[in-house]
């Protein structure tokens, strides 16, 4: 008998040991079997007894052993997509960042909206707001004080006639409504219309010593003094009359050269502007773009409608600003100097064509206001359906 054979009972029967060895051989590979579906068979875990390094994988198709170096769908990790998206983004089945972009696109178009509002605002009204006082103040005081000294002027040539003329006469009255158009301008304010007070009284103490004067006879020494008298009240350097409106008149150019000027804050708003309206063209035309990605709509009518609005208002304002900015130079470059004559009624028709206008288009500023409240309207209304949309989707 060899070993690993069972001896066979006394009296057995060899072929009924036969079919014993025959059912524990099923028994034993039933057992195995199962122990293969419970885990020592499935994909990617090893079954018991071997080792985890074996390089066992599954079976393929066929009853033939797979490849090695192979990996079925099933077997691959399931955190593979978490390495291949950066790790501060969703995965494509966990969430959306559109509604992010969406507010944030929302939030950038109404500050952006907002802060050039307030910029063109504050730009426009910084030149045209003193338009309107340089057309109905300030140059019609320059030219009023310059009609009042050719008038007296004009009188002093006349004073030194024999007997009382009409022209003399005149040329007084002539200087009194200009000094009276001047107070009704407001020139210098407070001062500069009890400066006016005076002056209106040296003239009449002027007028009545000329008056006596000529009532007196030619070579007569009173005649002499009264004259030399009204000489003096009209041209001392210090308190005379022509002196006196001078110095009016200079404070009056200086009004007229800071109501024109285009200084460094107007630059540096007008500046911030004109940025301000760049960066916003450019955001309405980055989320046109991004809604045409996003959500395959070729063009967002608010969105279009809010970039006509900005192109149209810009230029609209701009052309104003230079029109009336170039009005107000020429006024200044004409009432730069002293005028006579003629020239006076040359220079108020120039100037009241120079500042036609100006009163109209310094009123436009609060259409800025309104067009600035409509613009983020119009951005709130392109963006608004996409944003609720997204705001009540289940994550």
């Amino acid at each position: 008998m060899t070993p690993g054979t069972r001896a066979t009972p006394p009296g057995g029967d060899p072929g009924q040991e036969a079919r014993a060895g025959g059912r524990g051989g099923d028994l034993r590979q039933s057992s195995d079997a199962f122990r293969g579906r419970a885990g020592g068979n499935r994909p990617g875990v090893p079954s018991r007894g071997t080792s985890p390094d074996a390089p066992a994988g599954p079976a393929a198709p066929g009853g033939r052993p797979a490849p090695a170096g192979r990996r079925t769908p099933a077997g691959r990790p399931a955190h593979l997509l978490h390495r291949l998206l950066p790790p501060d983004r969703r995965a494509p089945d966990g969430g959306s960042t559109t509604a992010h972009d969406l507010a944030v696109r929302h939030r950038l178009l109404l500050a952006l909206s907002a802060l050039l509002t307030l910029s063109l605002f504050l730009s426009y009204e910084g030149v045209h707001g003193d338009a309107n006082p340089l057309r109905t103040s300030s140059a019609p005081a320059v030219l009023s004080l310059d009609t009042a000294l050719y008038a007296l002027g004009q009188a002093q040539r006349d004073a030194g006639a024999t007997a009382p003329t009409s022209d003399f006469q005149k040329q007084i009255s002539v200087a009194a409504q200009s000094l009276a158009a001047a107070a009704g301008d407001d020139v210098g304010g407070p001062a500069g219309r009890q400066a006016l007070q005076t002056v209106a009284g040296l003239i009449t103490v002027y007028a009545v010593k000329v008056q006596q004067a000529q009532l007196q006879p030619a070579d007569s020494v009173l005649r002499e003094a009264y004259l030399s008298y009204a000489t003096s009240v009209l041209t001392d350097e210090g308190s005379g009359i022509q002196a006196r409106l001078k110095a009016l008149q200079g404070q009056q150019r200086a009004a007229v050269h800071r109501q024109t000027s285009f200084g460094p804050l107007l630059w540096l708003g007008w500046t911030t502007t004109l940025l301000l309206a760049l960066a916003l063209g450019a955001a309405l035309l980055e989320t046109q773009l991004f809604l045409r990605r996003r959500f395959r709509r070729r063009y967002n009518r608010g969105l279009l409608a809010a970039g006509a609005l900005l192109a149209a208002g810009l230029a609209a304002t701009l052309l104003f600003t230079v029109w009336t900015h170039q009005g107000m130079a020429d006024t200044r470059a004409l009432l730069d100097r002293p005028l006579t004559g003629r020239l006076i009624t040359d220079a108020g028709q120039h100037t009241a064509s120079y500042l036609a206008h100006t009163g109209f288009r310094a009123s436009a500023a609060v259409w800025i206001l309104i067009g600035g409240i409509l613009l983020m309207a119009l951005a709130e209304t392109g963006l608004r359906q996409h944003i609720d949309d997204y705001r009540f989707r289940t994550r």
